[in-house]
């Protein structure tokens, strides 16, 4: 009997799943941006709204929650919480009250220099290449295309 595990074998250990090796990798990462985005009054899920404002300023809480793969009414409050911290503003569709745009405030865009710090811990702890982190990025980004279809 060999040590060795194969991708699909479910007697696999726990550090042999790819799941769990991407779960934990995810909580480290949050540690690791946690104190920096302390500093900067943010939470993690609002970093991840006011970046996709970064990306496309001006954009309803639908089209957040679908970029984010998260549920409307998780991302209200957030945004709500953004707001009343001055980084967002949000404001009513007047041809249809349900949509809700949301709006980068001066404090919002900002903040976005701020946040190079994540991207040089992330570097420096990492010890990887800024081409090997992205040559990372790029093949999770392959693997999440292909589970979704998208």
């Amino acid at each position: 009997m060999t040590t060795e595990t194969k991708a699909g074998d479910t007697k696999a250990g726990l550090k042999d799943q790819l799941c769990f090796s991407i779960y934990s990798t995810t909580i480290a990462i949050n540690r690791l941006y946690k104190p920096m985005l302390d500093l900067l009054g943010l939470t993690y899920p609002q970093y991840l709204v006011l970046s996709t404002l970064w990306e496309e300023d001006g954009q309803g809480i639908g089209a957040i929650g679908e970029r984010l793969a998260l549920e409307p009414s998780t991302i209200t409050p957030l945004v709500k919480r953004l707001e009343s911290a001055g980084f967002v503003t949000r404001n009513r569709n007047t041809a249809d009250e349900r949509q809700v745009h949301v709006r980068l405030t001066e404090k919002g865009w900002a903040v976005r220099d701020k946040t190079q710090c994540l991207r040089h811990a992330m570097l420096e702890k990492s010890g990887m290449s800024g081409g090997d982190l992205l040559q990372l990025n790029q093949e999770i980004q392959r693997l999440l295309g292909a589970l979704t279809g998208s």
